[in-house]
């Protein structure tokens, strides 16, 4: 895989232990850290590669690559988008996408009009409530091209209007909650189909978020399996020892790859280390081994 842009696999790569973290974001779109100070961090806590998967935007990639092979870290290029699948907002993960692919970049900036959209319309069901909270606000405060429901939440406890991260969500920003609104997503087989045009595969991102009872979310990863999905991501931070069993064993039996990472916001998600999670997650590095090969796989194929 060293010849494909979407890795950056410096042959000095450090790789003891040999820990990975596949689930990351940046400033770019709603974490703490650049891409570059993302990839700093995993040298200093010991990670052997990691992925970037900024939500909805690929525009840290660049930057995210070079400081991999700066400081001799395998690091993969991702994004993750959101797709309605049967009345419930599902995450993918992408890897090993090409982050110049000009259709992908133009269905991720209709996204990204959407996600805005969608903030105006949040803040004003704010406002209603009488929450004196203004878009401009929030938008000095994101700094960056894709502004996200966390960005609002960190403006509420900034402002005091609630206590804490979680306390907008569950008060005000949650699905259920007054001021949620949706936004446009994609379909399962548009988004699936958008990353192999791009170059990459997809896999679905914590799995326990779906919020089904274990036959229908069986049902339901088989159809996304039929549209075209290559991974689920069993290692999660939140997931308990019995979610991440069920995980494997759901992967085995629908031939998918296996995926893991932390969510890593930095400090837009507090309580969630870079590589570890709550303290006690551990993503062996073999899972980014089997991940390469099937892009190479997948990519020899589209070649022939």
């Amino acid at each position: 895989m060293a010849d494909n842009p979407a890795i950056s696999n410096p042959q000095s790569a450090i790789r003891n232990p040999k820990w990975i973290d596949l689930h990351t974001h940046s400033t770019i779109s709603d974490g703490s850290m650049t891409p570059a100070e993302l990839v700093a961090e995993a040298r200093r806590v010991g990670l052997a590669a990691i992925a970037l998967t900024d939500h909805d935007t690929c525009d840290g990639v660049a930057e995210f690559l070079a400081a991999g092979r700066a400081w001799e870290i395998e690091t993969l290029a991702g994004v993750e988008v959101s797709i309605e699948f049967h009345g419930r907002t599902v995450h993918l993960l992408g890897y090993g996408i090409k982050a110049d692919h000009e259709r992908l970049r133009t269905v991720l900036a209709k996204l990204v009009v959407g996600r805005n959209e969608r903030n105006a319309q949040i803040i004003r069901k704010l406002q209603m409530f009488g929450v004196r909270i203004e878009l401009d606000e929030v938008v000095a405060f994101a700094r960056e091209s894709v502004i996200a429901r966390p960005h609002i939440a960190q403006v509420l406890v900034r402002k005091g209007v609630v206590s804490s991260f979680e306390e907008a969500f569950d008060r005000y920003l949650g699905r259920g909650q007054p001021a949620y609104c949706e936004r446009f997503r994609l379909e399962p087989e548009a988004a699936v189909a958008l990353v192999r045009e791009a170059g990459g595969l997809t896999v679905l991102a914590h799995p326990s978020f779906v919020g089904l009872p274990p036959e229908a979310f069986a049902a339901r990863l088989e159809r996304l399996k039929q549209a075209g999905l290559a991974g689920l991501e069993a290692y999660y931070p939140d997931h308990t020892e019995e979610d991440t069993r069920r995980f494997l064993d759901l992967a085995r039996r629908f031939d998918l790859l296996v995926t893991g990472g932390t969510d890593f916001h930095g400090t837009i998600k507090p309580g969630v280390l870079l590589g570890w999670g709550r303290g006690s997650l551990r993503v062996p590095y073999a899972l980014y081994e089997r991940l390469c090969e099937a892009l190479e796989r997948a990519r020899q194929t589209r070649t022939v």
